[in-house]
């Protein structure tokens, strides 16, 4: 599996209001790409970055720009099946 280190996301009117849309902060994002838990290849080399923000779980999708360098096309909390992908890797680490 890849291994994604986000360096800085980048931000512009479009995805700061989209992500207002799912009731996810800006701030929240920033915490996820700062403590990524598990993330999943998507298509069009898109990924989808896991994360806690508190006690809320977070999926954010993002775009791939550069080395470090994504740009986040939206958020939202994370579905049952990505809830279980951190539950299980979690697990794994405590073994």
């Amino acid at each position: 599996m890849t291994r994604i280190v986000v360096k800085r996301l980048i931000w512009d009117d479009w995805n700061i209001e989209h992500i207002k849309k799912h009731n996810v902060s800006q701030e929240e994002v920033e915490a996820i790409g700062q403590k990524l838990l598990a993330h999943v290849r998507g298509y069009s080399n898109r990924y989808i970055l896991i994360g806690r923000v508190g006690s809320r779980m977070i999926s954010v999708i993002v775009s791939r720009k550069g080395l470090g360098l994504y740009y986040p096309i939206t958020a939202r909390d994370s579905d049952k099946k990505e809830r279980r992908k951190v539950h299980e890797k979690e697990k794994k680490q405590n073994s």
